[in-house]
């Protein structure tokens, strides 16, 4: 009789690792979602007590009391849905011309969009500035998108996943006469699911998210994304006057991402796996 019982206490070992980190992770998330519902005067005296009494709900009150809070989340809305559809339309056909397509110079071309991976953002803040500030077009939606839509992570994703995609689920597409582009779009686009559902998750979140270029294209406060937005209504001394007020922002501004990916979930899950999903 097979002994299980070495695999079965590794099994339990992982699973207790995971529970364990798993735990660590989440904890500072309570901290902070308990903090958001707690008075400034108290915070000040302590920061260590999260679920006993006074509980308030006047850090919330005074964000959405913020005139123009409601004005910088519909700005983060547009701009991050916005560069979350365009990457995904930009990275799927740029991904499927380099997984599947044959044209002259795509080895050189590939290894400049990996080579993109290496340059941080940092580096290229000033000519993107003066590129902009010359056109004009600081403080518009289009600024504060189309710098970010030259990405060269969803490129690579992308045309990994395309190469495992068995190429024979193309041919039989072309046997019956169906063209390139008929193929991408019923065929292979279907299948590449999971891996625009993540590179959207990881878009969507980087847009949200972004702070350094928001901060210099968008001077007028009416084009301020949700962060730079709420980072503004900080005073110099949030940190010991305000933290009950700093902690609801952290929860007013994570909440949709954190929805999304509750949608998202099972498509992320899947691509990590490599498997398509049913």
């Amino acid at each position: 009789m097979q002994n299980t019982a070495g695999p079965q206490w590794g099994n339990r070992m992982i699973l207790g690792a995971v529970i364990v980190l798993a735990i660590l992770w989440i904890t500072p998330l309570i901290w902070v979602f308990a903090l958001s519902f707690k008075p400034n005067e108290f915070l000040t005296v302590h920061t260590d007590v999260m679920f006993s009494p006074p509980f308030t709900l006047r850090n919330y009150a005074d964000i959405i009391g913020t005139s123009s809070v409601f004005r910088w989340t519909l700005n983060s809305m547009i701009v991050a849905g916005v560069q979350t559809f365009a990457m995904l339309v930009l990275a799927s056909l740029a991904g499927y011309g380099f997984a599947r397509t044959e044209f002259p110079g795509k080895n050189a071309v590939f290894l400049v969009v990996l080579a993109g991976l290496a340059v941080p953002e940092q580096a290229i803040i000033v000519p993107l500035h003066t590129i902009f500030a010359d056109l004009g077009l600081h403080n518009t939606y289009s600024a504060l998108v189309l710098p970010r839509l030259a990405t060269p992570f969803g490129v690579y994703l992308m045309t990994q996943y395309f190469q495992a995609i068995a190429r024979d689920i193309e041919e039989a597409a072309m046997l019956d006469n169906a063209s390139r582009l008929k193929i991408f779009l019923r065929v292979i686009l279907p299948l590449s699911l999971p891996a625009q559902a993540t590179l959207g998750i990881f878009t969507f979140l980087h847009a949200w998210n972004d702070y350094l270029w928001p901060l210099i294209s968008a001077s007028q406060p009416q084009m301020y994304t949700l962060t730079l937005g709420l980072a503004s209504t900080q005073t110099n001394f949030a940190q010991s006057e305000g933290i009950g007020y700093l902690m609801s922002q952290a929860v007013f501004a994570g909440l949709p991402v954190f929805v999304l990916y509750l949608f998202f979930q099972k498509y992320i899950v899947a691509a990590v796996a490599g498997r398509p999903m049913r």
